[in-house]
Parts: structure tokens; sequence; C-alpha cells
């Protein structure tokens, strides 16, 4: 760094020389002191903004959120409400989501009986019904219980004792409604064995060991693999997939979950990696258009690729709300592209309005990519990925977003939190069957519980459950 001294050159040679040497030694000193303070002003910068990331500006997990953020944000968001004079409740315009009229058990007719003027006499043609109100209640439960008396006798022909045997279907104890249940409230809703031994003790008024809830997971899960291979065989079958992973852990040890997920089926597995390994394990042979973020094994996929536009839009986020004004502004400029980009899934671009995108989009990572910071990182990654930022304009049943997959993960991060994940591979064999089971019944708006009844009860009679409405 140079310092323009405020004296003359003749005035510097008149100066003896140890004050000329202290002079340029003071120099040169506070020369390193800027830099250090230009470098350590970097640190500080890089360490706020990752200080500062969250999931709306970063690929960090809603669940990562800390608590007093999203405590600030519902502030704000009851600030603006206060603002608007809004009332409470729906909205004017808001569809309304009104109560189904079930099929009733019974019907009381309410006829009017005394008017407010004293009469009690009424034109017979004007009685009609005008409104019907809906009582539900639940009835009391009362479970179904069988005693099955096992008898023996002594042959009259050899003097052999003979015992009658159990049918097949009832030897497990718990029948197929109740082992759906027990299956749905521990999977499907991912109550713990302690909290499912409490329901039934005090709704369903039967006492259950965690060991029999245990043994009752163990038989939903092995009903369960016929349809969890149904619905591979639909995922990888499927022209478009929406793939993402998230860690798992099985006795404290790191693994990972993976789904497949598109508009009919949701695929999920464990794998001890998160690698191209786990990942060709996951598709097997399939070799369709992906939907991903930019994972590295997901950029070298060859058969048509999306790259989620919501991540780059995030990591755009992050970089807007950066000090340093080059990083911020063009956090600002890209992240508005992006989202204009991602507008154009719902309303497609003229001719005019893709040219002008590409143009200014072209022209702010020229601009940015060769800068030696997180705008030229970001810049060059988008550079890279530029063919795969727009497939959803020209393939069919293609989204801009990998928000299918996330929201298909969502439970299972849910889960994996509340249970510290599994202790064994059985267990990890029923998360992966319970979770594809829910999240493709969820697609395709089936209710689980009916479903689950009627697979284990197939599974006791030893027949093969319907899977056509997995197709």
């Amino acid at each position: 760094m140079e310092f323009k001294r405020p004296f003359s050159d003749e005035e510097w040679q008149a100066t003896s020389k140890p004050v000329r040497d202290y002079i340029v030694y003071l120099e040169n000193t506070v020369a390193r002191l800027i830099d250090t303070v230009n470098d350590l002003q970097k640190r500080v910068d890089k360490l706020e903004s990752q200080l500062n990331k969250n999931s709306h500006n970063s690929s960090k997990p809603p669940s990562s959120d800390p608590p007093f953020k999203k405590k600030k944000k519902n502030q704000d968001k009851k600030a603006k409400q206060k603002k608007k004079k809004s009332k409470r409740g729906g909205q004017k315009g808001h569809k309304g989501h009104q109560q189904t009229l079930l099929e009733p058990g019974k019907t009381i007719l309410i006829e009017p009986e005394l008017c407010t003027c004293g009469c009690t006499n009424f034109i017979n043609d004007t009685v009609q019904p005008f409104y019907t109100h809906q009582h539900i209640e639940l009835p009391k439960i009362k479970m179904d219980i069988s005693h099955f008396i096992l008898y023996k006798g002594k042959c009259q022909g050899c003097g052999k004792t003979v015992k009658t045997k159990l049918p097949e279907e009832f030897q497990t104890g718990y029948g197929p409604r109740v082992s759906a249940l027990i299956a749905e409230l521990s999977g499907s809703h991912g109550a713990s064995r302690e909290t499912v031994q409490d329901f039934c003790s005090s709704v369903l008024n039967f006492h259950i060991s965690t060991g029999a809830i245990q043994n009752v997971i163990d038989r939903s899960s092995i009903a369960l693999k016929s349809v969890y291979d149904c619905i591979g065989t639909v995922a990888r079958t499927s022209p478009v997939n929406y793939i993402d992973e998230t860690s798992w852990f099985l006795s404290a040890k790191l693994q990972w979950l993976w789904a497949m997920v598109n508009k009919k089926v949701a695929f999920f597995k464990i794998h001890n990696n998160r690698s191209k390994e786990a990942f060709e394990a996951l598709i097997d042979d399939w070799k369709g258009i992906l939907v991903s973020d930019d994972y590295g094994t997901y950029k070298k996929w060859e058969h048509g690729h999306q790259t989620c536009l919501a991540h780059l839009i995030r990591k755009a986020t992050g970089l807007s709300e950066s000090k340093d004004e080059s990083i911020q502004r063009f956090g600002k400029s890209i992240k508005k592209q992006l989202q204009l980009l991602t507008h154009f899934a719902k309303k497609p671009p003229s001719e005019k309005q893709w040219t002008n995108f590409y143009s200014q989009l072209l022209m702010q990572l020229m601009l940015f990519e060769g800068a030696d910071d997180e705008s030229g990182t970001l810049a060059r990654a988008i550079a890279r990925q530029m063919e795969n930022l727009w497939t959803f304009l020209d393939e069919q049943d293609v989204e801009p977003t990998n928000n299918r997959a996330e929201r298909a993960l969502r439970f299972g991060v849910l889960w994996r939190k509340r249970s510290k994940g599994t202790q064994s591979e059985k267990g990890n064999r029923w998360v992966e069957r319970i979770l594809s089971f829910k999240q493709t019944c969820r697609i395709k708006e089936i209710a689980t519980f009916p479903k689950l009844v009627d697979t284990i009860q197939c599974y006791f009679k030893e027949q093969k459950p319907d899977l056509s409405w997995i197709y």
C-alpha cells in the first residue's frame, strides 16, 4: 500500500536518514495493520453470515431455525396484520371448507311447534326442511373379545392324545383392525410404544405390553413388504422423480434416509451413506428426469435434470443480506431473476419476456463469476447448471422446485428428532415401509387406516393384498 506523504521530495531528502527510516517503518506497519483489519473484517462478515443463516436464506431445514428468530418473525407478522386492521379468521374471498354431511345412523325430524304470535297451527304445504344440523358422537367402545377354548381328547384307535389347533388368522391374539390401529399410531402418527400402550388402556380399555406392541409392528411391517415393493416398482418406472435425503440414525450411528417421490408414489430407503452408491441403490435401473438440489451426485445425472430453484433462491437471499454492497447487490439481482424464472411455471413467458430474462441473467453471471467471494461462488455454480434451470419449461410434469421430496421427508425428519432414529435393521425396514405407505396414501388422498386393515387381514389369511390402488 502506497502512502501520499504531505511534503515534497526535497523536504523528504532534507530529513535525516534515521527519521526517514522510522517513517518508512511506520508506513509499512500501518499497511500491514490495514491488511490485517481487512482480513479480519472479511472473517467477521463470513462468521456473521453463517450465524444469520436460516431456512429462508440457506439450505438449512426449518427445524434448525432458532426459536427467538421464529418468535420475531411471528411478531412481525402480527404487527403487519394489526397495521392492516383485518379481522381474525378467513378473509374476504377465502374459499370456505364446510363440514361434510356423513351418512346418519338415525334422523330426527324437528318441526315448528309455536309461533311468536302464540299460534300452534301451521299450513301443511309450508312445513318443509330448511337446514340439516349434524351431531357427531363417539359410541361407547366395547372391544370384540373372542375366547377360543381348545379341546384335547384320546383317540379310541391308538390311545394317542390329540389337541385341536387354533386357526392361523387368530394365532397372534390381535385382529387386523386393532393391529392396524397400533401400526397407524406407531407409524403414521409416530407415537412411542408407551403412548400407544396408554391409548389402548385409556381409550380401548385393554392392557397391552410394549413387547406385544413391538410384535404387532413387526407383523405389520412384514404385511407391508409387498406394498412397499410395489411402490418401489412404480417409482422406478416413473418418467420424473423428485429425490432428496436427510440424516437418520441407527443406534446413534449416522445413516441416511432417501426419498424418491413423484405424482403417484413416495418411495423411501435407508442407506449407510450419502453417496453415489446409496443413490444407485435407491433408483436401481431408473433413467428418468431427476429433480433435485445441487448435491454433487445429482449434478452428474445424464438423463434429464431440473435443479431446484428454491435452493438457489435461498442462497441468493443469504447473499442479499450480506454487509458487502457488491455481494448484496448480486444477491438481490439474481434472486429476482430466479423468482421470475419460477413464476414462468405458472405463466409461460412470451418470446420478448424470455429474451429479457435470459440476457439479464447472463449479464449478472458474467459480471460476477470472476469474483473471489460468495457472489462469484454462486455465479459459477449457476453457470455450471444453466441447462438444468428451466427443464420444467420443456418437459411435462416437471416442477421448478424439489418441494415434493422435501415435503415427503418432513415426517421422517420429525420422527428422527422425536425417536433419535432406530435401534435395529428391522426397525429401518419398518420406517421405510410405513413412510412409503403413508406418503403414497397422502399423494393419492387415500385414508391409511382402511388400507392397513386390508393389508394386515390379507397377511393373516396368507393372501396377496390388493395393490391396484398404487398404480
